[in-house]
């Protein structure tokens, strides 16, 4: 009997221990929230499964193709664009064709124009797209320019009404009672059309050299070498000096007008040269009135040679009154004796110059 209960007291403790076992895994540990101090308990932690890596590959990544490039020594109108890419070509062929053109005035004045100023366009994307497709090391590609000559011709027409001067002739004065000729400065005009085909020239070739403006040389009708011959007058010495310019040539014993008919002092010219003239009467003078023409002839008042001046009914001419010569004598014009007046005749020509002073 002793046998049997203690063997079934092992039973029925065993089976306690299996029941209080289950109630302490079902219960909270005491502390676990608290965090008391001396109360330890065991808790599992879940943790995150890491991603796994990509699969490795074994293709390269796609690159995009390099720009094309122009061949080695292409040039496009005369710039060279060898080894640039297209962008760059149009920019480098661009630069050189918005140069300006220098136009050279003088060795001391010059303008600057740049080509858009004359209305041209340089077809550059077309000019490069034929230097890609070369392949041949030094070809040149031609760079086709758009201008219109009605344009450059209009800016030529404008420089030339700025730069154009006229001939300024000499201009005969007296300076202590000898002729002087004042400087006379050449003219200048400019060539339209030796201009304008210079700068179509440089814009189409692209090279920029300089232009110099033609000019066309205008001489002054009027210099001291072609003077000819001047009279100087001294009406109150009654004395004719004959110039060559200004250079005397020879002088004359003469007769000049009366008090109440002074001859006129003033600059003048000979306008008319006669032999054996006929002498008429003044219109509107009363010295003369009711006298009758006279016939070339000993008698005649103008001797055999007359040389009329701007001023009217006044001239230098031979008198058959010898005896009048340096006096104030006659009508206002300016006698001289007949072989005088024949030599001077064949010395001077219509247009010479005469200045009668009053010295």
């Amino acid at each position: 009997m002793k046998r049997g209960a203690l063997l079934a007291s092992l039973v029925a403790c065993g089976a306690a221990g299996a029941v209080l076992a289950v109630l302490l895994a079902a219960a909270p540990v005491a502390g676990a929230d608290e965090g008391t101090a001396g109360t330890t308990a065991s808790t599992t932690t879940a943790t995150t499964p890491l991603p796994e890596p990509p699969p490795a590959t074994t293709q390269p990544p796609v690159l995009p193709p390099p720009p094309r490039l122009i061949a080695p020594g292409i040039t496009v109108g005369g710039t060279l664009v060898g080894g640039l890419t297209a962008r760059e070509a149009r920019l480098v062929v661009r630069r050189a064709f918005e140069r300006p053109l220098t136009i050279v005035v003088s060795p001391t004045r010059r303008l600057d124009v740049t080509p858009a100023e004359l209305g041209a366009r340089a077809q550059v994307d077309a000019a490069v797209r034929r230097a890609l497709a070369y392949r041949r090391y030094g070809l040149n590609v031609p760079l086709r320019v758009d201008v219109g000559r009605a344009r450059v011709a209009r800016f030529v027409q404008r420089l030339g009404s700025l730069l154009d001067r006229a001939p300024v002739d000499s201009r005969l004065q007296l300076r202590r009672l000898r002729p002087f000729a004042t400087k006379a400065v050449p003219g200048r005009r400019l060539n339209r059309v030796l201009l304008a085909r210079a700068i179509l020239r440089g814009l189409r070739s692209h090279e920029r050299e300089p232009v110099v403006v033609p000019f066309r040389v205008l001489e002054p009708s009027l210099t001291p070498e072609t003077i000819g011959h001047v009279i100087v007058i001294r009406r109150g010495e009654k004395r004719l000096y004959l110039y060559d310019g200004t250079r005397f040539v020879r002088r004359f014993q003469v007769a000049t007008g009366q008090a109440s008919y002074p001859t006129p002092l003033g600059h003048f010219e000979i306008v008319v040269k006669q032999r054996d003239p006929w002498w008429y009467p003044p219109a509107g003078s009363d010295w003369a009135a009711g006298k009758e023409p006279v016939p070339p002839g000993p008698g005649n008042p103008l001797g055999t040679r007359w040389m009329g001046l701007s001023a009217p009914y006044v001239g230098i001419h031979g008198t058959p009154d010898a005896a009048s010569i340096g006096y104030s004598a006659s009508h206002g014009c300016i006698r001289m004796r007949i072989p005088e007046a024949e030599w001077l005749f064949d010395h001077v020509e219509v247009g010479t110059q005469v200045f009668i002073v009053a010295a």
